[in-house]
């Protein structure tokens, strides 16, 4: 039997791994752990929000996550009806929003959750008279999956 050279021998292994992984994961940084003090965080100012982005990444399974806050302006909305294949949840802190979820409404307040089913239509409004804040952790991507059932994370 023969032997493969010492330097192949070494690189073998790693190459296999890297065949291994997803192209998503290779494509997309990994999420890592980490501490987001809400004062540390740059705020982008919108024409009716500030938005401050926490984290956007992939898991170690390689779903890609995404969190922010929001601060929404009385009487405004951030953004008309649409939909998206990614599914989100919405985590309300405080203020009072009036929210539409497909065929549902209600006005929901501080300690509220809605969550939002892939290509579900959606909006809502600040219906208060002070800025609300809420949290929005969108989870999937909006690009098809590479193969049906293939397990594999989309590229974004």
């Amino acid at each position: 039997m023969s032997r493969l050279p010492r330097r192949l021998t070494l690189a073998l292994p790693v190459a296999l791994l890297t065949l291994a992984v997803p192209h998503a994961l290779r494509a997309q940084e990994l999420a890592p752990s980490g501490l987001f003090k809400f004062e540390r965080l740059k705020e982008t100012v919108g024409r009716t929000t500030k938005i401050r982005q926490m984290m956007t990444g992939l898991t170690h399974q390689g779903f890609r996550i995404d969190l922010h806050v929001t601060e929404l302006a009385a009487g405004k909305m951030p953004h008309p009806e649409h939909h998206h294949p990614h599914e989100e949840m919405l985590l309300i802190r405080d203020g009072t929003l009036a929210v539409t979820v497909g065929e549902q409404t209600d006005t929901l307040g501080a300690g509220s959750a809605v969550y939002i089913a892939s290509n579900a239509p959606h909006h809502w409004q600040n219906i208060g008279t002070t800025p609300a804040h809420y949290f929005v952790l969108a989870l999937g991507t909006d690009a098809p999956a590479e193969k049906p059932g293939d397990g594999l994370a989309p590229e974004r």
